[in-house]
């Protein structure tokens, strides 16, 4: 079976990766493709989320007054969206058959051309590129 992985690069847009996501998601489930079209998001974390990390420590430390939690707890729930800044990319496997090439290239093909997918910088690597066995080792790495 070929792999044939799509990569894309949406900086730090979150809105855009959660559209592709869901995107890709329907596709999975109305084109019913569970095994053959896989994906991974990348995230990379910046410097910021180790410092948000060292204060979010003495705030616990100081729940139990009362007035200084409800002061703190609103620069709190802005810190968890410091952490999503970074950026983005997005990985899919399309893990066709032999006897489906037809359908795996209508897929490479579609998957770029659509709308959340064409402003992220699309990026098709096969099996025969010498940068495959990298991608492989960096999709099977992640989560």
């Amino acid at each position: 079976m070929a792999q044939t992985y799509l990569l894309f690069d949406f900086g730090s847009d979150e809105e855009k990766v959660q559209q592709a996501r869901h995107k890709l998601e329907s596709w999975k489930q109305a084109f019913r493709l569970d095994k053959k079209l896989q994906y991974k998001l990348e995230r990379e974390q910046s410097a910021v989320p180790a410092t948000t990390e060292e204060k979010a420590e003495p705030a616990k430390l100081d729940k139990p007054k009362s007035a200084k939690t409800k002061s703190k707890s609103n620069p709190k729930s802005a810190e968890p969206a410091a952490e999503n800044n970074g950026p983005v990319k997005l990985f899919v496997r399309l893990y066709f058959s032999g006897h489906e090439k037809l359908s795996e290239q209508r897929w490479i093909d579609r998957i770029p051309a659509e709308e959340p997918f064409k402003s992220a910088s699309p990026k098709t690597v096969r099996e025969s590129e010498p940068t495959f066995a990298g991608i492989l080792k960096q999709f099977d790495g992640l989560e």
